[in-house]
């Protein structure tokens, strides 16, 4: 709290001695570790009243929790979980009888099955379009073919070397769908 060193504690010391006197720095000494003493005490009383201020703090929000939580689990006894999934059926059979009633109470017939339309010109085009949006757009998948180099009678008489196109038979394609 204070920093005050022995340096510090001598130098005060000394003064004392010499303005007090010998004879009577006994009696001060006594005085000053008595008011020491009281000030400890009423620190720590004070340190004793807060911590058990917030003990208490702490009790009554572990009461109020934990009556919240005896109040939520009271309500779900079994009784009033039966009754309430007795309701929740029950509303829900009068809302298919009422369904049910609606649709006996129709008089039209009820509708054949219907063939659909032939394919028109403008729908064959658009599904074309699509195709080939796709087709360029997103591959597939990336995959290595090999392609055959056509052997070059010329090349390999003249130098003995491949042709340039048979360097890398290797070649990445997208495959795209069909």
């Amino acid at each position: 709290m204070f920093d005050i060193g022995w340096s510090e504690l001598v130098v005060i010391a000394v003064v004392a001695l010499i303005a007090i006197g010998p004879k009577e720095l006994p009696g001060v000494l006594r005085m000053v570790g008595q008011w020491m003493g009281k000030a400890r005490r009423m620190a720590s009383e004070f340190q004793g009243q807060f911590n058990e201020a917030m003990r208490e703090a702490e009790m009554a929000d572990v009461k109020k929790a934990f009556d919240d939580v005896k109040d939520a689990a009271s309500g779900f006894t079994t009784n009033n979980i039966m009754a309430s999934l007795t309701k929740d059926v029950s509303d829900t059979n009068s809302s298919v009888d009422m369904t049910i009633d609606k649709v006996d109470n129709l008089d039209t017939p009820p509708a054949g099955p219907t063939t659909p339309e032939p394919p028109t010109p403008e729908t064959f085009v658009e599904a074309e379009t699509h195709a080939q949006e796709m087709a360029v757009n997103e591959p597939l998948a990336i995959t290595r073919e090999v392609q055959p180099s056509p052997v070059d009678t010329h090349a390999a008489a003249n130098d003995g070397a491949a042709a340039p196109d048979a360097a890398n038979p290797d070649v990445l394609k997208d495959a795209k769908a069909s």
